[in-house]
């Protein structure tokens, strides 16, 4: 995990962040309906589960645009090389949750067996974060999935004043539509970082990696 700062005289983007982010400090969230009908026989063919595969595929997805990745360290504007995805473990016994990360790899079987692993590890530990040893690394955005809703829309608000710029991403339940599987998903940004080219950039990227998942097996 390397952090590059930025060269804030020659970053084509100073005076949209200045705006953004200190005059006009600005977010937006937006839904939209992904297909993943390919994805879901592909897993299902393989014996794979799908939250870790979304995980990924959000993940490796978010990697390749560097506006997603812009953060503050120190007091200082710059680029993660990764994110490392912070996600939630559901307890059934208590129906609580805790905050479980794993890091990111490029060969989704890695990433697949880091998750299983953590699982086996961490599953059953309650309270906030379930690696209560170690705080999450500072890579890590927020993606969440509620399972039990298939929303039209949702979005989450931080009323926390540091300076946060990565995206948090909430997939909802899947549902069926004339022979297709549909997921909603929300990605909610914060506007010094990212306009809705990036959204757009991503969105697209992302629906063809799922439905090309087989080449990443």
């Amino acid at each position: 995990m390397n952090f590059t700062p930025i060269d804030l005289a020659s970053w084509p983007r100073r005076e949209i962040f200045c705006y953004f982010s200190r005059m006009a400090p600005t977010g937006y969230s937006l839904t939209v309906e992904l297909d993943v009908t390919s994805l879901r026989h592909v897993l299902r063919e393989a014996g794979l589960k799908f939250f870790p595969a979304y995980l990924w595929l959000v993940t490796r997805r978010l990697n390749h645009q560097v506006e997603f990745r812009l953060a503050e360290q120190d007091g200082v504007l710059g680029y993660f090389d990764s994110l490392t995805p912070l996600y939630a473990a559901f307890h059934p016994d208590d129906k609580t949750f805790s905050m479980m990360w794993t890091p990111f790899q490029s060969q989704f079987s890695d990433f697949y067996r880091a998750y299983l692993e953590n699982q086996t590890a961490y599953g059953d530990n309650h309270g906030f974060l379930a690696q209560s040893q170690t705080p999450p690394p500072p890579n890590a955005y927020t993606i969440s999935c509620v399972p039990w809703i298939s929303f039209s829309h949702f979005a989450v608000h931080s009323y926390d004043n540091k300076p946060y710029y990565f995206p948090s991403v909430e997939a909802g339940k899947i549902f069926s539509r004339n022979g297709s599987l549909i997921l909603p998903l929300s990605i909610t940004c914060h506007h010094a970082a990212t306009d809705g080219y990036h959204i757009h950039q991503f969105l697209e990227g992302l629906q063809a990696d799922m439905d090309n998942f087989s080449q990443f097996l």
